[in-house]
């Protein structure tokens, strides 16, 4: 008999609804100590089925543990404290309030124990992650929103008819690794590739972030596409497609961040791009693969939440977003700026950051099974990841130009918030073990090698060099980059109301055209004088005899 576990997820949920019905004086205490407290009971669950309850007469497995779903579950709980340790004196009580429970949803899926457990966090997710985006406040953020919504209830949509089609099938609602040879996988495929923003569905995302508050956007950058990464890691370890379709990801994002100006927009893009290292660490599918898959969603989390709060900051204080309005606000904004290159270096995988303890396992994974070229593609792609979010960020918004801003530094709440996350990032990257014992496959990787620093050194050096020497294309101008989205939000209504045209013109056409004919007909037969069919004309009278002694010779035949 199963001894009872409280899910960690209820608490963050409860957490969020006091924090709702609380008065202001403690919403503060609430925000920060739920997702500690979420985090205590996070290390109370064990390993194997928890605790299970039935639900549509199924016995659904609510909490289920292992080393994987304790390590997304823990980063999330402390993605959540850092987010509103940034947040809780800027932001009000109901996007707080929306950001737990987008928190709780995210940790339910990371224990759910079957794929009914997992659907409805899913769609938890979806639902206040939507109320995120909608707390950015402009009308730009309602419609984002909606537009984000539509996506994420067209995902859910296609992975419950998955879900529901394997239950019929084999009449198992387990979360096991699966093959994609029916209909059924392939919609839960799907549908978890669409919360991983792989293309051509990917553009929400750099739709719907950059629209959030200053403060949203840290949270929303979290949650997502990481518990997609961890659903892959669960559902299709080692299915080969992934890996191609993480390269694409990873140089589409690169392509697009380079292109963008706005701020938050490249960090978004940045987003897709290192979501695709984990999917072809997914898709390479060997322990070591799927441990830098893990290790990389952990420090993703942390380096890009800290991204985030550095644009956060800025926006906040200059509310200005677009890197052609910024330049010089290290003079004024001195801890923003030295956070926001610790992140920025840390994505480019800087040694003695998190992200070269992390990434290199991906692409050490592919060299050792002989992958030649991905290998060389995630080599190359860690180029252009420091030429958009490792240089292009931090220099155009608080170096280049002056831009005559002077703004405060940021309130202490978001400097703590910042501080915390960039030690981290250094941390995690001097002490990998750290990392490296909470990964669900044991460790025999060892990060530190000359030949491995030197390597990411002088990639890291001839990528900084490239982008100085071609500074003047990577300015950018106040301009609109096209992304797959415009086939469904301008191509298709495009399409749509010149076909609803084509159709209105043919139906007037053939309306028309059956009032003419049926007037002429109707004046063929009308009985007048001299009418072809009248009884009174020539021919009509011989029309008639014709048909009398028609029926005279029938009559006779038949007698």
């Amino acid at each position: 008999m199963l001894e009872f576990v409280l899910p960690p997820a209820f608490l963050m949920m409860f957490g969020a609804v006091l924090l709702a019905l609380s008065r202001p004086a403690l919403r503060p205490l609430i925000a920060l100590a739920t997702p500690l407290v979420t985090l205590y009971f996070i290390w109370q669950v064990g390993d194997g089925v928890q605790q299970t309850v039935t639900f549509l007469g199924y016995e659904v497995q609510l909490v289920e543990g292992s080393n994987l779903r304790r390590l997304f579950a823990t980063v999330f709980a402390l993605m959540a404290f850092g987010g509103a340790l940034f947040a809780f004196r800027q932001s009000k009580w109901w996007e707080l309030s929306a950001a737990l429970l987008y928190a709780a949803g995210a940790i339910g899926v990371s224990f759910a124990g079957d794929l009914i457990v997992m659907f409805l966090f899913w769609e938890l997710m979806a639902l206040f992650s939507t109320v995120v985006v909608w707390c950015g406040g402009t009308e730009r953020a309602r419609a984002a929103g909606i537009r984000y919504a539509i996506i994420h209830l067209l995902g859910g949509l296609i992975l419950k008819i998955g879900i529901e089609g394997l239950m019929i099938q084999t009449g198992s609602i387990e979360i096991r690794a699966l093959t994609l040879d029916d209909f059924n996988t392939w919609m839960i495929f799907i549908g978890v590739l669409i919360n991983a923003a792989a293309p051509p569905v990917s553009a929400w995302l750099a739709d719907a972030y950059p629209e959030s508050s200053p403060m949203g956007g840290v949270f929303l950058s979290a949650f997502t596409t990481k518990t997609a990464v961890l659903s892959l890691i669960l559902l299709f370890p080692g299915q080969p497609l992934l890996i191609w379709i993480g390269l694409y990801m990873v140089f589409y994002g690169i392509i697009y961040a380079l292109l963008e100006n706005d701020m938050r927009r490249i960090l978004s893009y940045s987003i897709v791009n290192q979501v695709g290292f984990m999917v072809v660490g997914v898709g390479i599918g060997t322990e070591l693969a799927l441990n830098g898959a893990a290790a990389h969603a952990f420090t993703h989390i942390i380096y890009k939440a800290l991204l985030f709060m550095s644009a956060g900051a800025v926006l906040y204080r200059t509310g200005e977003s677009k890197c052609s309005n910024l330049g010089g606000l290290f003079r004024t904004m001195p801890l923003t700026a030295t956070c926001g290159i610790i992140g920025a270096l840390a994505i480019s995988s800087f040694p003695f950051t998190s992200g070269f303890i992390s990434k290199s396992m991906i692409s050490s994974s592919a060299a050792g099974e002989q992958l030649a070229l991905v290998w060389f593609l995630l080599v190359a792609a860690s180029a252009g990841v420091f030429l958009h979010a490792g240089i292009k960020f931090p220099w155009f918004v608080f170096f280049q130009k002056d831009s005559g801003l002077r703004p405060k530094e940021a309130p202490w709440n978001m400097r703590l918030a910042m501080i915390l996350f960039a030690v981290a990032c250094i941390g995690l990257g001097v002490f990998p073990n750290l990392l490296y014992g909470l990964l669900p496959y044991p460790v025999d990787y060892v990060p530190y090698t000359a030949d491995h620093v030197i390597t990411q050194l002088q990639l890291l050096l001839f990528a900084g060099l490239a982008f100085f020497v071609l500074l003047p294309l990577m300015k950018r101008t106040d301009t609109v980059s096209l992304d797959v989205d415009w086939l469904w939000r301008r191509g298709l209504p495009w399409v749509m109301e010149r076909s609803d045209r084509a159709i209105t013109g043919l139906r007037n056409l053939t309306t028309g055209l059956a009032g003419t004919v049926g007037r002429l007909l109707y004046d063929l037969m009308r009985e007048k004088p001299y009418r072809y069919f009248s009884s009174r004309s020539p021919m009509g009278q011989t029309a008639i005899w014709m048909a009398v002694l028609l029926a005279v010779v029938v009559l006779l035949a038949m007698t």
